[in-house]
């Protein structure tokens, strides 16, 4: 039965991760237009196809959106991840990798 059970977990923890990945990256781009505001002292950061912002700017805001992405969807998948090994005693993901 415990086989059955470690095998179940993980397409159970699909939508949970689906959520939590969702709620992350909505917290990232509040993180990085406060980080922009900061930084910038502007309300907006550049958008790739804004022609008014130049290369630097537009690269700069890329870098740094990504930055705070990937690190708060690797926060947040991990705390959940965690959150379900507690809970269950079996880590949420098949084998020892996560996402592809």
């Amino acid at each position: 039965m415990g086989k059955n059970k470690k095998k179940s977990l993980p397409l159970a923890y699909k939508p949970v991760g689906f959520v939590l990945g969702w709620a992350g990256g909505a917290l990232a781009g509040m993180a990085f237009q406060k980080t922009w505001k900061v930084l910038r002292n502007e309300d907006d950061a550049p958008d790739a196809l804004d022609p008014d912002r130049g290369w630097g700017e537009v690269l700069l805001a890329a870098a740094i959106q990504g930055a705070i992405f990937a690190t708060v969807r690797s926060a947040v998948d991990r705390a959940g991840a965690k959150a379900v090994e507690r809970s269950t005693g079996i880590w949420p993901a098949d084998g020892k990798g996560g996402r592809d």
